[in-house]
């Protein structure tokens, strides 16, 4: 299974929301089992793209 395109087009602007934050991506995963892209920003950030490109960010 791969990540569909609305998730990409969503991590694609999360990258670059961060980095125009000054932010490391520190880790990038994408879950085959639930579908999801993970993604730490910083030490502190972390976000999740859900297969309808939803980004849900705690």
């Amino acid at each position: 299974m791969e990540p569909t395109v609305e998730q990409l087009k969503a991590f694609y602007n999360l990258c670059v929301r961060a980095s125009n934050l000054l932010q490391t991506i520190e880790l990038t995963r994408y879950d085959p089992r639930s579908q999801r892209i993970v993604v730490l920003i910083g030490q502190t950030i972390q976000a999740e793209i859900l297969s309808n490109g939803e980004t849900i960010i705690q």
